[in-house]
């Protein structure tokens, strides 16, 4: 009888053991390390994420729209990524498209930079204009339904495709009159050639004009949002909390950046992530309604927006490309 009530007991702590065990998230981000994805290190560093019960591994990305393809493709089953491809991808596989979870950029980064010398201020000067852009660019793909938006003649602007390391040479030496990109990127590569995006550059954003687009945040598989609820709340939960963190301390948040990559320049990546959530999460909105969620009428205006620039078969429903039930509460979601 000892004999059965040990062996009872050992099945009951080694099955308590493995309802413990973490579940294992792999996220991976739209880009190489930068001050803007400072709080999916900071989470780990801190421990946020061994708290909620999960083992998060975290991989450099391609892109925002790459983050889409690799969720869906099941190499990953978390990332940071861009909305507007989860939306594409939804309007044809909804059954493959992973769906966010987390708002990070509530204002997205689309731009177009000019030099001020050139006279090209507001949008209606890009008539007539040499517009570049790497082929395939989330700026330029938008393009069409910003001039529609904006009111000017998207037909008498003339494209030049350009490598993207080279978009800023470009636009300073003349090749092109405008240039499309992402704002926290372009002005970085425009100081390290040294000029001042601030004095030298015109910024257009997208956004200002009409095409008023949520971006890139945290998004999950629809099989790990289904099977694994609580743990996408821990994750949600804890990528949050070290957004936080990271605001109220820029300096230890870049520190997570540099413990992974020590090439960086720490006070170009600490200017980065302040202007990062200066100008795309701590926004008017995101004040109102706290970080990480969206308004439901302006989501809808969003897939509209997409669904019609990229023609889509069909424009998914807010709740195919979005989820607020991860959420934590209002209070938890306010910058200090």
């Amino acid at each position: 009888m000892r004999r059965v009530i040990a062996s009872v007991v050992f099945l009951l702590a080694c099955a308590g053991a493995q309802a413990q065990a973490p579940v294992k998230i792999k996220f991976v981000l739209d880009w190489k390390y930068q001050g803007l994805h400072a709080w999916y290190l900071m989470a780990q560093d801190k421990g946020y994420y061994k708290a909620e019960g999960i083992d998060v591994e975290i991989d450099q990305g391609e892109g925002s729209a790459a983050t889409v393809t690799k969720i869906a493709g099941g190499a990953y089953n978390a990332g940071f990524g861009d909305i507007n491809a989860i939306i594409q991808l939804g309007a044809a596989k909804p059954q493959d498209a992973p769906v966010m979870v987390y708002m990070v950029y509530n204002k997205a980064p689309f731009v177009v930079a000019t030099k001020k010398s050139s006279g090209i201020a507001r949008p209606k000067d890009l008539e007539g204009k040499i517009i570049g852009s790497p082929a395939g660019g989330a700026a330029l793909k938008l393009f069409p339904a910003f001039a529609k938006h904006a009111g000017f003649n998207e037909k008498t602007v003339k494209y030049s495709n350009m490598a993207p390391q080279l978009q800023e040479t470009m636009l300073m030496r003349g090749d092109v009159d405008a240039s499309l990109a992402f704002i926290v990127t372009s002005w970085f590569n425009y100081k390290r050639q040294g000029v001042d995006p601030e004095k030298d550059i015109n910024w257009i954003m997208y956004s200002d004009y009409g095409l008023d687009l949520y971006s890139n945040g945290v998004m999950v598989s629809k099989k790990l949002a289904q099977e694994q609820p609580a743990a996408v709340r821990g994750l949600v939960r804890a990528i949050n909390r070290a957004l936080i963190d990271s605001a109220a301390n820029p300096d230890a948040a870049v520190d997570a950046i540099y413990r992974r990559e020590a090439l960086i320049d720490r006070a170009t990546e600490k200017e980065r992530l302040q202007l990062t959530l200066k100008w795309l999460i701590d926004t008017p909105e995101s004040k109102e309604i706290g970080l990480g969620d969206v308004k439901d009428q302006r989501l809808s205006a969003n897939i509209r927006q997409v669904a019609e620039t990229y023609e889509l078969a069909r424009a998914p429903a807010n709740s195919e490309v979005f989820s607020r039930s991860f959420l934590p509460s209002r209070a938890e979601r306010t910058l200090k």
